[in-house]
């Protein structure tokens, strides 16, 4: 408690009868109190006080001088590129966004939107499945002609630090119909078809048929390779798609190794937020392998009950005949 006060009196003012203050209150406390240091005994002595500051510096030193911040415009060059390592790992490992720049999507998605694309599942070995909206580099010259979109402010910025693409670069954005085994056709205006069953597809453009009844590619039937997948727009009146460039080098079919992912989201504008999920359609078996498994089951106890039928029944004429 600090320095504790020395020749506390009981009573009585100035000094007890017949000794002086400081030998009566030796003689009453024995000693010094607790809490006092030899120091201090040696401080009252001499009629002085010794001090210590609570932080452990004495009356001697000086205080220490605080450290200066570092100057916000030296901080600044490192903030940036702490944010373009970032921005370029993001853009690299995790998602990136995209412009749309045609119809080819209607109404799933408009001229204009922005959408994320996921690119981690596909470091993992996660391939694309029909039903899925994805992103992918022009596999064959589709964009052959096509000019290249004038980027704003904002995506020529975007673009800069990594998280756009580069208006220079030549991408296209479809829904997956066939992987790798599929056979995929189209006759008349539709249905579409996938391995023999016909989808229904809700999320086609108002007005269009499910198919083009054209010769320049709306009919088909094609077995899409393993690695690769078929792709068509939306807006089926209005896509150049796999059914459009079957004269490529990969017969319309987009290899998997030039996917650069899933779109998940509609970013942009806020009032077109929204997921991408599969929809319903690709609910149903679509594998032809999956549906002669599934079919085999049934196989062998449709056989049992075929044999086991005539015999229970020439077992009970036998039985009648006895």
């Amino acid at each position: 408690m600090g320095d504790v006060a020395v020749g506390a009196r009981s009573g009585h003012d100035g000094e007890d009868r017949g000794r002086p203050v400081e030998a009566a209150d030796q003689v009453s406390n024995g000693a010094l109190t607790s809490g006092s240091s030899g120091s201090d005994a040696g401080a009252a002595e001499d009629g002085t006080a010794s001090r210590t500051d609570t932080d452990g510096h004495g009356p001697g030193d000086s205080a220490p001088t605080p450290k200066k911040p570092r100057s916000f415009w030296k901080e600044l060059p490192i903030l940036i590129g702490i944010a373009l390592v970032l921005a370029l790992l993001i853009k690299t490992f995790l998602l990136q966004a995209f412009s749309i720049p045609s119809d080819s999507m209607q109404n799933t998605l408009q001229r204009g939107d922005r959408v994320l694309v996921d690119k981690l599942t596909p470091w993992f070995g996660s391939e694309p499945d029909r039903g899925e909206v994805v992103v992918f580099h022009d596999p064959g010259k589709w964009l052959w002609g096509e000019p290249a979109p004038e980027p704003n402010a904002l995506q020529t910025f975007l673009s800069w630090i990594g998280l756009m693409p580069s208006s220079e670069e030549k991408d296209l954005i479809k829904r997956v119909i066939g992987v790798g085994g599929d056979t995929v056709e189209c006759e008349g205006t539709g249905p579409l078809k996938v391995n023999g069953k016909a989808l229904n597809e809700p999320y086609v453009y108002p007005g269009n048929t499910p198919c083009t009844n054209d010769d320049q590619g709306g009919q088909f039937k094609v077995k899409v390779p393993e690695g690769f997948i078929w792709v068509m727009g939306d807006h089926r009146q209005n896509s150049r798609d796999s059914r459009y460039n079957q004269g490529d080098k990969y017969k319309g079919m987009v290899p998997v190794d030039e996917v650069v992912g899933r779109a998940i989201v509609k970013a942009w504008p806020i009032n077109r937020w929204g997921t991408l999920p599969v929809p319903d359609t690709f609910d149903q078996p679509l594998d032809a392998r999956a549906s002669a498994a599934a079919a085999l089951p049934y196989a062998p106890q449709t056989l049992a009950f075929a044999g086991v039928v005539p015999l229970a029944l020439w077992r009970r004429r036998r039985l009648t005949a006895q």
